[in-house]
């Protein structure tokens, strides 16, 4: 018997009971209350209740990641082969910092703590103009990598590989790169790419006045 049935049969015979003998008002209104409780649309309301919730808000992270590279490695001993993952990520607060870290470990999860904590710890602050770009080109080497970044206003963001996680997590827009080596170690072009943003003079409140300063210079 479904709730609605149960509902109208009690009610039923609460009018027969009323109509034969004298109910008191309250008799009646107490067995009203209990015929409610099957009402659907009420059993719906609880259900729909939003309860608070338990947990507390996560706090949002300072920085945030990137994973450029995976790779595992392979160590032969006397036992045979032991394996174990390194992983290259690139961390930043789309601020102005930005760093790349690398971790090695038998876990993926603890080697991308490690690599985290590594990117943290080589952190660098660039020197940003006041629209998030850079004041002028520059241009720089790391191992096999070589990587030649220069403003481009109106453009958005115009690059690639680890050029442009490097670029996102710094918060640098308006920008064009090129990735001037045949290299596709994607750890040695973020590297590169953080060594040249590092040769980026101190930004002037003012652009052109800036701009013009380190032309003369």
């Amino acid at each position: 018997m479904s709730k609605e049935e149960e509902k109208k049969e009690i009610m039923e015979e609460t009018i027969i009971d009323k109509e034969a003998i004298p109910v008191p008002a309250l008799v009646i209104k107490e067995v009203l209350k209990a015929a409610n409780k099957f009402s659907v649309g009420s059993r719906d309301k609880r259900k729909n209740e939003r309860r608070p919730s338990r947990r507390s808000e996560r706090a949002r992270q300072e920085f945030d990641n990137k994973i450029i590279s995976v790779r595992r490695v392979t160590r032969v001993v006397s036992g045979g082969r032991r394996f174990s993952f390194s992983i290259a990520t690139v961390v930043g607060d789309r601020k102005g910092k930005v760093g790349v870290g690398t971790g090695k470990a038998g876990d993926t999860p603890i080697a991308i703590d490690k690599a985290m904590r590594a990117a943290k710890k080589a952190m660098v602050k660039i020197s940003l103009t006041s629209n998030n770009s850079i004041a002028h080109p520059v241009e720089a080497k790391y191992s096999s990598a070589r990587v030649s970044i220069i403003p481009a206003p109106g453009k958005g963001v115009i690059a690639g590989s680890a050029v442009r996680v490097v670029l996102e997590l710094a918060g640098i827009k308006e920008v064009s790169s090129k990735i001037l080596s045949r290299s596709k170690n994607k750890l040695n072009i973020a590297k590169a790419t953080i060594k040249a943003l590092g040769e980026l003079k101190v930004a002037r409140l003012n652009d052109k006045v800036g701009q013009a300063k380190i032309e003369k210079k």
